[in-house]
């Protein structure tokens, strides 16, 4: 199977504007984030989809490929999806993986640990989840919770701690989600046009409409910590960690 890499990324943001192109140590945030997806194995294809043209310049000017997409588009799937359809039904790639375009400590790793998900012919759509471990506490909203079944699917996905210890426990499981997607391609223009859900209105959630409608969502297990850039705040401890790699 052909696989794509797309990384949706937009100029606009209410917390931090100008994220994509900000200076990370002599590189861009989108530039760190295309080297490092660029290493992951089984990409035939990695591009940058974007509605700004100075986010489409500077990915040509390193060397990246970009492919337009419009402004109105509410995620990053959707962006994704935009790219599809923007082949006018000449698409030659079976998978299509999400890459966040926030994420410059990227484990290049991992998007190999999705596509291998594949390997099981109901898989749809493949993520990726990471034992909690403290100090995080499972009560933060902002850790998106999952539950799978015994053969490694998604249940549901939360804000909440999942599942709730009913009766005191010396120790409950949680597993954090990881915001890292592949799709079957078409998994994801059936996905990408459907209405919105109620339980992901709820939670404002996304993969929760999928569920919703019946796809079969695998969640792998990875040893490898995320660290995404949601506000100016956040650049400093990402530059240390940069440092600390290079030393």
């Amino acid at each position: 199977m052909k696989t794509i890499g797309i990384i949706p990324a937009r100029f606009q943001s209410s917390r931090f504007p100008g994220k994509p192109l900000v200076d990370l140590a002599g590189k861009s945030m989108i530039r760190r984030v295309y080297e490092r997806a660029a290493e992951a194995p089984g990409l035939d294809e990695l591009v940058v989809a974007t509605d700004d043209k100075r986010i489409a310049s500077h990915v040509e000017a390193f060397g990246g490929r970009v492919v337009m997409t419009g402004a109105d588009l509410a995620s990053g799937t959707d962006r994704c999806a935009a790219v599809v359809r923007s082949w006018n039904g000449r698409f030659p790639y079976d998978r299509v993986v999400n890459i966040q375009g926030d994420e410059p400590l990227l484990a290049p790793a991992q998007i190999g640990q999705l596509l291998a998900l594949f390997s099981d012919e109901d898989c749809q759509i493949a993520t990726l989840a990471r034992r909690l471990e403290p100090p995080a506490d499972p009560a933060n909203p902002n850790l998106v919770k999952v539950v799978t079944d015994r053969r490694g699917r998604a249940l549901y996905f939360s804000r909440a701690p999942i599942p709730y210890p009913r009766a005191p426990v010396d120790k409950a499981s949680y597993l954090h989600h990881v915001g890292l997607y592949a799709f079957r391609t078409e998994a994801l223009l059936s996905a990408s046009a459907l209405p919105l859900g109620e339980l992901e209105q709820t939670e404002s959630l996304e993969q929760l409409r999928w569920l919703e409608n019946g796809f079969s969502i695998y969640v792998g297990l990875t040893e490898y910590p995320n660290w995404g850039v949601d506000s100016p705040e956040d650049v400093g401890w990402v530059l240390k960690k940069l440092r600390d790699e290079l030393l």
